[in-house]
């Protein structure tokens, strides 16, 4: 063979070697994206005149239950919940119930997203099992739509519950029983569907609660339609959530320091009035509020008692305590500023206290800009909140020296501040934005206006009796929330609702979209309330 020739047939063999030789990946095929199938079921699923303890479904491939607690939705709700097992991957899911059923009732057990395949976790989403005690399947539903009466996010894992109005209902029923139907948003839904439920006469509610089916207004969250509701109905109804404020009720005080009690307290303290006596004799003390607490501090000269009789008062509410007394550390007079290096133009300068003041000598506290030129200022003090307010007019680019010299406040144990120098310093015009609000067809006034931050957290508020057009001036740049609340009651705050009685929340209104408010930048934006 020439040599040329013989070189090119040892190169064509090599690459059939080579191709030979050469190994294939192996693939698993397709991915599995398809949810398990219900092969059976014993009793079958819709039976009627069940009878049975015990409910097996059956798959065509191994499923695993995740978070079947959560999920998991009975209606009729159960007073024992039933055994779902195994709690490992299985063809199989056993259902053990351990409830008497009640007679002529459609139970249903909604899965929601608990059951998925073992191996790529696809759900089967909302299977259902339902089965009735009686001769027929209840079929009529009920559209509910779940929001918050207050913020922009609703909580999720709110029940959707309906009362059978009955010769045993009264107003009283959902703090002591169970729904007669539930459902449950769970960590999504805004419309849910009750289903299965007969014709009659309820109850809606909605509830954000701890899991027992039952009205709790300490802890629990509540929205409820007003009327009641006749089914059928094609009507998609509409739930506002809401904490109640409870009625006000206080509770035992407890001695923290020689001249102070704490005392903790549900409801709204404000107004509480609080006596001390030792024997026949009233002990001089006054009432504040514990930062950020539920609490109330009580505070009084020190004396020497064993113990003082504690008497508690506010509107129709009226109890009584006896506290144990100590010699203890006694609270000392410290003022710090609210504000340490800087001042937005729209805040108020202010002075927090550690103990409460009773008495303010205006004459001894002086402002100055960076020039040494005196401003004048007015003040207030909040003796609830141990605030203490020096107003005056803040320029841009500016700085206020605040002296406040020996004797200008005075607290309640009769001590004195030593002198206190603050400095605080503002920033230019063109740092902030400004936003110029303008309510179209606002039903009626007046109306508080809130910009909230992403988190719902208020960050300005302008209250208007009559004007449609609401600046919001020299704010700090960012994204905004814009919300009206239709002050009813005209007391300038949000006022939540009462289930018993019947009054549902002030009524709140959101603007579609963030507000963008940059630095030196006029932002108008209108605000159709139709």
């Amino acid at each position: 063979m020439p040599k040329i020739q013989f070189k090119y047939f040892s190169l064509l063999l090599l690459l059939l070697i080579v191709g030979c030789a050469k190994r294939g990946t192996i693939s698993g095929g397709a991915k599995d994206t398809l949810a398990p199938v219900l092969k059976s079921s014993l009793p079958k699923n819709f039976t009627t005149n069940f009878n049975s303890k015990e409910i097996k479904l059956v798959f065509d491939e191994y499923v695993k239950l995740k978070n079947v607690n959560k999920q998991l939705i009975i209606s009729p709700p159960m007073k024992n919940q039933p055994d779902i097992l195994p709690y490992n991957a299985s063809k199989t899911i056993t259902i053990k119930l351990k409830d008497t059923l009640q007679p002529n009732t459609t139970y249903s057990f909604n899965f929601g997203q608990s059951i998925e395949d073992n191996n790529e976790g696809n759900p089967y989403s909302q299977f259902k099992y339902v089965f009735s005690t009686g001769s027929y399947i209840d079929s009529l539903q009920l559209k509910v739509k779940v929001k918050d009466a207050l913020e922009l996010k609703t909580d999720n894992f709110v029940s959707v519950m309906l009362y059978e109005i009955n010769e045993k209902f009264n107003d009283s029923t959902i703090y002591k029983e169970t729904p007669r139907y539930i459902t449950n948003t769970l960590d999504s839904l805004e419309v849910v569907t009750l289903e299965n439920i007969k014709a009659g006469k309820y109850l809606l509610i909605a509830l954000k609660d701890n899991g027992n089916n039952k009205y709790n207004p300490e802890s629990d969250k509540i929205g409820f339609q007003k009327e009641f509701i006749t089914i059928p109905n094609d009507t998609v109804f509409e739930v506002e959530m809401f904490k109640e404020v409870l009625p006000f009720k206080a509770l035992k005080p407890t001695q923290v320091n020689t001249n102070k009690l704490l005392m903790g307290y549900k409801g709204k303290a404000k107004g509480t009035k609080v006596t001390l006596r030792n024997g026949q004799d009233i002990i001089p003390s006054l009432v504040t509020q514990f930062p950020k607490k539920d609490s109330l501090q009580v505070w009084f000269k020190p004396i020497k008692a064993d113990s003082l009789q504690v008497t508690v008062e506010k509107e129709n509410y009226k109890t009584d305590f006896t506290v144990k007394i100590k010699t203890q550390k006694s609270d000392t007079l410290s003022i710090s500023s609210d504000f340490t290096a800087s001042i937005p133009l729209r805040e108020r300068f202010s002075i927090t206290s550690s103990t409460p003041l009773i008495k303010f000598d205006t004459s001894k506290i002086n402002i100055r800009n960076k020039d040494s030129v005196a401003v004048e200022f007015t003040s207030e003090y909040d003796d609830f909140n141990q605030k203490f307010f020096i107003d005056f007019k803040k320029e841009p680019l500016e700085r206020y020296t605040i002296r406040i010299l020996p004797g200008a406040v005075t607290d309640f144990f009769q001590t004195q501040n030593d002198t206190l120098n603050f400095s605080v310093a503002t920033k230019n015009l063109s740092d902030y934005g400004n936003l110029r609000v303008i309510l179209e067809k606002a039903k009626k006034f007046p109306v508080i206006v809130e910009l909230t931050d992403k988190d719902g957290k208020v960050k300005y508020t302008e209250y208007t009796e009559n004007n449609a057009v609401i600046n919001f001036d020299a704010i700090e740049p960012a994204k905004y929330r814009l919300r009206i609340i239709y002050d009813t009651n005209k007391n300038k705050v949000w006022d939540t609702g009462s289930f018993i009685e019947k009054r549902q929340t002030e009524e709140v209104i959101y603007f579609t979209k963030e507000i963008d408010v940059r630095a030196n930048w006029d932002v108008e934006q209108p605000f159709d309330l139709k």
